[in-house]
């Protein structure tokens, strides 16, 4: 089932749906690949059946073009990987990878991430949650959209498994003290961070072109790692 652009706004968005104009190619990628990477949000799925084994599973939210989410599923074939994008230009974009690089570890829900986080995803069992370079929703007014907040730790704290990780990155030097500030007061979540902060970008994030443009520029970037308790 398609998705449709007309979904009522039932709560506080962390996004809004720039939906943009797909290309050909992605258009094609859509109608050719939806039914075989996309998963149906108003469906409920034993997802060790969708992906036919059990594997790690780590979900990335906004995962925009989706090539880093390609890269990443390639590069590690023995994790499934579960992302979600709203906006239907990037999850075409995916769409176009995955069938290009025969990439078979990789779902995608084209839907709100706290929505599907809520309702489809089981309490303990998710290795990992990725959420690189969300809106950081710059203006005051705005803050209460950005996505890390208490509630969205709260419902993070059901949603991973013992010792599972929380890897945010963005380049917004405000948001990342945001962040941190929240996870650190989270008492079972802890900094994987030598230095109680920022951690090095790990080679499981590849480098975005428009990170590293941002780079070049002198930009700067902060990962910040968090893990759960060994035991639930």
């Amino acid at each position: 089932m398609l998705p449709s652009s007309d979904t009522p706004l039932k709560k506080i968005r962390s996004f809004i749906r720039r939906q943009g104009r797909l290309t050909p190619g992605q258009q094609q990628a859509i109608d050719s690949h939806w039914h075989t990477y996309c998963l149906d949000p108003t469906q409920t799925y034993d997802l060790p059946t969708v992906f036919g084994r059990t594997a790690p599973l780590i979900m990335e939210i906004g995962f925009g073009n989706g090539e880093s989410l390609a890269k990443t599923a390639q590069a590690n074939p023995d994790k499934d990987y579960l992302g979600i994008e709203v906006h239907r230009p990037g999850v075409g974009h995916l769409l176009l990878l995955l069938a290009q690089e025969d990439i078979s570890n990789v779902r995608i829900y084209c839907h709100d991430a706290i929505e599907i986080l809520e309702q489809k995803i089981p309490d303990h069992s998710l290795a990992g949650l990725h959420l690189f370079f969300p809106d950081p929703w710059p203006k005051q007014r705005h803050h209460k959209r950005r996505i890390v907040n208490p509630d969205f730790i709260a419902l993070l704290l059901k949603k991973l498994q013992a010792g599972g990780y929380f890897h945010a990155a963005t380049d917004w030097q405000h948001y990342a003290r945001s962040m941190l500030g929240i996870l650190s007061a989270e008492p079972l979540l802890h900094n994987t961070s030598q230095t109680g902060d920022y951690c090095e970008r790990p080679d499981y994030r590849p480098l975005t072109k428009f990170e590293q443009r941002g780079l070049r520029l002198g930009h700067g970037v902060w990962d910040l790692i968090f893990k759960t308790p060994t035991q639930n």
